[in-house]
């Protein structure tokens, strides 16, 4: 036995020397310490407290009972005595009252002259935000724009000296491994520092339209909203926004907003208060498997048009639903989410080339861009109607489909808009169909089957059939929700 133990511990000391060897070079490239890099940026980054004070009447009868002092309206515990009161047949005196919340969050200077760059969530709807810098300064903010899209807000300050101000890096320089620091306002506590590395990047978390995130390990915890991440030579290369945690403390999982992605924005805020993004009047989906092999696309890529915009600038370069574009002004389109974080970033106004993917074969169109906001605008007014037609016969089945035509019973019944003016309805999907797995739900229209209109029942099942008897392996559908959004599904046939 002991001649086992011995040979063991000389097995294990004999290994030690190359596992120090191994071990060596990662201790050696981590920094020895982080203060210098703290010291230099840390009295650019401040708090952020924002506060919302809303006006309410608390109705009830003007005899209300005597309450203690910091007790009644507006007071912490008010909601808990008005249900008291309410459940014995007293009311709460009516008079006006205000409700104050208040949110704490972090931003950053980025010029001297004092502005200030937050997320958009932490300052929300606010009626008072103050600044509060390392050296207890406190100064009253004034918004100059903020946007919703990308999470950000500028603020803008009156200091009676210049500030102490970080600058923008380029994010794109950021790779996988780099070490960055978090500076904050974690739960409130003030400034605090963290670090880690990039963990990720690109990453899509289906907060927005232009979600392509840092992810980062350096701790991040609620109240460090609107912070900046450095990297190593002190420039701020994101905005941290957000965490994956199922307690809301930090498991070594936060976002931030790319420093390039933000700048544009900051730009535009500034300079005009709003946002300025181009607009192609497009509504997209992204390529699957099955849809690029109905395509004749080969490998899956690009975004395929789903929708085109009748008064935006895509309809008048001849785009169709059912194109995919695979270049936008020579960029190439891997997915689907690429598209619209190129397009906002591109200047309204400008003469764009996308290159498309019609029927197998290429094509080149030049777009005019629109800008994003007038095209949002105009959906909200457009509200065309008409006549919906009238019953016809009885359901048809296809592809675990129930079809139904377009009436006036099946509008109110699934809240179907008047925009609606085509198709036939999904009445039903078979739970075990490949339709189900897709998500198809009853009260969706179905639009189109291999980019052929649909409007009765009877001829969409006679379509599906002849794709089946030309020995088609799938159809692919194109498929409305009540509001008129439409999407790519392929189904098989067989």
């Amino acid at each position: 036995m002991m001649s086992v133990l011995r040979r063991a511990a000389r097995a294990a000391l004999a290994t030690a020397p190359l596992l120090y060897l191994l071990a060596a070079p990662a201790q050696a490239k981590g920094p020895d310490s982080l203060s210098d890099l703290s010291a230099q940026v840390s009295d650019a980054v401040v708090n952020i407290s924002a506060t919302q004070t809303v006006d309410a009447k608390r109705g009830g009868r003007s005899d209300g009972p005597n309450l203690p002092p910091g007790v009644g309206p507006g007071a912490p515990f008010d909601d808990l005595f008005e249900e008291f009161f309410r459940r014995r047949g007293q009311g709460m005196p009516e008079a006006p009252r205000q409700r104050r919340s208040s949110s704490l969050g972090s931003g950053f200077v980025v010029d001297p002259a004092g502005i200030i760059i937050t997320n958009n969530h932490v300052i929300a709807d606010a009626n008072e935000v103050t600044v509060i810098f390392n050296d207890g300064q406190k100064l009253k903010a004034e918004i100059l724009g903020k946007d919703q899209k990308v999470d950000v807000a500028v603020l803008k300050v009156k200091p009676e000296k210049p500030l102490k101000a970080v600058k923008f890096g380029d994010s794109d320089k950021a790779k996988v491994g780099d070490w960055v620091l978090a500076v904050g306002n974690p739960f409130g506590l003030g400034g605090s520092v963290t670090a880690g590395i990039v963990s990720a990047r690109n990453r899509n978390i289906d907060s927005g339209p232009y979600d392509n995130y840092i992810q980062t390990d350096a701790s991040i915890n609620k109240g460090n909203s609107g912070g900046p991440l450095f990297n190593m030579d002190g420039e701020v290369i994101g905005i941290n926004t957000a965490i994956l945690s199922p307690s809301g403390g930090s498991v070594g999982i936060g976002f931030a907003t790319p420093a390039n992605t933000v700048q544009p924005i900051v730009e535009q805020l500034q300079q005009f208060g709003e946002t300025r993004r181009g607009w192609l009047g497009v509504r997209i989906q992204n390529v699957d498997d099955a849809i690029a092999e109905t395509l004749n696309l080969g490998a899956a890529r690009g975004a395929l048009v789903a929708g085109v915009d009748d008064k935006g600038p895509s309809k008048a370069a001849g785009l169709k639903a059912g194109d995919v574009i695979v270049k936008f002004d020579g960029k190439p389109i891997k997915e689907s989410r690429d598209l619209p974080k190129l397009v906002a970033a591109t200047p309204v106004g400008k003469d764009v080339e996308l290159v498309i993917l019609r029927g197998g074969k290429e094509q080149t169109k030049k777009v005019k861009l629109g800008r994003l906001e007038d095209g949002e605008k105009v959906a909200t007014r457009d509200t065309g109607a008409e006549k919906p037609e009238p019953a016809g016969p009885a359901p048809q089945n296809a592809l675990g489909l129930e079809l139904s035509r377009l009436s006036d019973e099946l509008r109110a019944r699934f809240q179907i808009k008047d925009t609606v003016k085509s198709g036939v309805v999904i009445t039903g999907v078979d739970p075990r169909s490949e339709a189900a797995e897709k998500r198809l739900q009853a009260g969706e229209i179905l639009l189109e089957v291999n980019q052929e209109a649909v409007n009765d029942p009877a001829d969409a099942v006679k379509k599906i059939k002849a794709l089946k008897d030309a020995g088609k392996k799938t159809a692919l559908l194109i498929v409305a929700n009540g509001q008129g959004d439409a999407h790519f599904v392929a189904l098989p046939v067989d």
